[in-house]
């Protein structure tokens, strides 16, 4: 989707050019599943999917919203009147997001919003935090308030957490606003420190597929939901703030202290070692070792499946298929409950992986999937 569709989109609807035009875009998460909200570490690179909007400044207190993607008019809103929980629908997370800079003390008066995104709603691909941060990126401009880009994703995460009511962590939207065009991001979600790591498949013959199982999720549901508080009850029941704080070389015994909490024990499990495989990517990463990262993928599939209990046959299927023709690695990526499973290969292995997949696919019954490269990209940017 280019800027300049995006800014006729505008015109037309608005009658007058947008102010300027901003980017934002879905991410993949390489490793480092359902730990950002138990303070630990993960992964994430930008795809070159992006939600895309134009937007002009307004200083009467309306506030109108429309999507190329979704039918349906303008959403015309107040600001003043922002509450969480007052809006459903795609409108709450740009409208989420103006209601958190104005709660944090930030003077948005209005905008005129149009978005249009080629980031792939409900497969595990961060759609809504490019919403956000597209959004956000486009006022902090705007309104000249001088934010970072890890504070603004910040907000973005309030916006979604309170006014959305969806209890995801700080991942998919440090991602959107963070990340950089060649480099996956290694971030420690407890002080939000940053490193960005080198990432260049192409250059060792290597490939990183998406396959969207086309099985929608959603994150404000109440699966997500439940997870996050089984860890929370497994941090209090362990006497730390978060799961984080649990050693790798003491899960063991932090697993014995839990007893018969069997359900808490599989979260804790999951989370302690997803932690220890980030680390051990960086390694390998850092080393050079590149293929090796293969098998640590499969390794949290297998965590994510049988611990936190997030895949769906779909998913397992992808990794399954995958696997046995070949790929170096596979798991599912993002929330789960569907959406995405990504798939590391050699290069010269990429259509043999994907016509496999498809067959299997087929022969399943199920719905076809939808397969492409993911190759890490820039992050939120102006675009004119």
């Amino acid at each position: 989707m280019g800027a300049q569709q995006v800014r006729d989109g505008f015109v037309e609807l608005y009658g007058a050019e947008p102010d300027g035009v901003w980017a934002a875009p879905g991410r993949v998460n390489l490793i480092g599943e359902h730990t950002d909200y138990n303070d630990g570490f993960v992964m994430p690179f930008a795809l070159p999917h992006t939600a895309v909007a134009a937007v002009s400044r307004r200083e009467d207190g309306r506030l109108r919203l429309h999507s190329a993607d979704i039918e349906g008019g303008v959403v015309e809103l107040e600001p003043d009147a922002l509450t969480p929980g007052s809006d459903d629908g795609w409108a709450s997370y740009p409208a989420g997001v103006v209601w958190a800079l104005r709660d944090a003390g930030h003077p948005v008066t209005g905008a005129d919003v149009h978005l249009a995104s080629t980031v792939p709603t409900g497969a595990g691909l961060s759609s809504s935090a490019a919403l956000e941060v597209v959004v956000a990126l486009a006022l902090n401009d705007l309104y000249e308030l001088g934010l970072p880009s890890w504070q603004l994703a910040r907000l973005c995460q309030r916006a979604e957490n309170v006014y959305v009511g969806a209890p995801t962590g700080i991942m998919d939207q440090t991602a959107s606003a963070c990340c950089e065009s060649g480099h996956a991001l290694f971030l420690d979600t407890r002080d939000l420190s940053q490193k960005q790591i080198p990432l260049d498949l192409a250059a060792e013959g290597m490939r990183l597929l998406v396959v969207d199982t086309q099985v929608t999720h959603a994150h404000s549901g109440g699966e997500y939901g439940k997870r996050r508080a089984g860890c929370e009850k497994g941090a209090a029941l362990l006497g730390v703030d978060a799961l984080r704080d649990v050693p790798f070389d003491g899960l063991d015994a932090a697993l014995a202290r839990l007893g018969d909490e069997e359900e808490v024990r599989r979260l804790v499990r999951h989370v302690v070692t997803e932690d220890e495989r980030v680390e051990r990517v960086v390694r390998l990463l850092a080393s050079g070792d590149t293929r090796a990262v293969g098998p640590v993928l499969t390794e949290g599939h297998a965590s994510l499946r049988d611990d936190f209990r997030v895949s769906c046959p779909e998913l397992d299927m992808v990794v399954e298929t995958a696997v046995a023709a070949g790929a170096l690695g596979a798991r599912m990526t993002g929330g789960g409950f569907g959406g995405s499973a990504i798939v590391l290969a050699d290069a010269a292995d990429v259509d043999t992986l994907t016509k496999a997949v498809e067959e299997a696919f087929a022969a399943a019954g199920y719905k076809a999937p939808r397969v492409f490269e993911a190759v890490p990209s820039a992050g939120a940017r102006r675009l004119g």
